[in-house]
């Protein structure tokens, strides 16, 4: 078997202004990501896809593969990640042949562990290369959720019969941005990573979980490496 891990890393982030290199602990946020994939068997190369020459010497720092920036086309806030991964693979499978799988890491999820890439890896050996999508525990289920109708709260969702408490309602779960692993004619055919035969990932640790898209997610995570928790 043969997968490729592919890290975007745009650069131009509003949210958190320069995260991918911004500093986490002592290395930049990007380097976690890299780092924990360069220890997993079973990964071909890891090549990351930037637009950011900085962004990209830090890749390169880190141990990753980054021989282009990325299209200008492909550098923008409406560009979808599906594009994004059809370009390298294109570029990855002509210089390198054909993969079994891209495996997608979103350097804003940097404390996924090594184990749990290589359970995703057996996980989409095991059934038959379906797309494997890392998942968590919902974080508010979506039966105690509520929508806005005319200034009322309703049910966002109406509870089965008798479900009175948490405990009474099916698990529920969420995507958590740390894990993709798709074959290249799935991705290709359906011009997504996610399907309706995905297999899910289940990662219950809420630091491996955690996805930075604010200041506040990078507060967190700057109190999980002080702390010591994703030792």
């Amino acid at each position: 078997m043969k997968v490729f891990a592919l890290i975007p890393a745009r650069g131009g982030s509003k949210r958190v202004p320069g995260k991918n290199i911004r500093p986490l602990g002592r290395k930049p946020l990007i380097a976690w990501t890299i780092e924990v994939a360069g220890g997993v068997l079973g990964i071909a190369d890891i090549l990351v896809s930037t637009d950011d020459a900085a962004i990209r010497d830090a890749a390169v720092a880190a141990g990753a593969w980054a021989p282009w920036l990325r299209p200008t086309a492909l550098s923008t806030d409406t560009t979808m990640a599906i594009d994004v991964c059809l370009h390298s693979l294109d570029w990855y499978e002509a210089e390198k042949g054909s993969v079994d799988g891209l495996m997608l890491l979103q350097p804003t999820s940097p404390f996924r562990t090594s184990e749990t890439i290589t359970r995703g890896l057996s996980l989409f050996k095991e059934h038959g290369f379906r797309p494997v999508i890392g998942v968590s525990p919902a974080r508010s289920h979506p039966y105690w959720c509520y929508k806005d109708v005319s200034n009322t709260i309703i049910p966002f969702m109406e509870r089965p019969d008798g479900a009175q408490r948490s405990q009474d309602l099916p698990p529920a779960f969420e995507l958590n941005g740390a894990f993709y692993l798709v074959s290249p004619s799935d991705l290709r055919r359906n011009r997504a990573l996610i399907s309706a035969d995905a297999v899910p990932l289940m990662v219950n640790d809420p630091h491996e979980a955690l996805d930075i898209d604010t200041e506040w997610d990078w507060m967190i995570a700057e109190a999980i490496v002080k702390n010591g928790i994703n030792d």
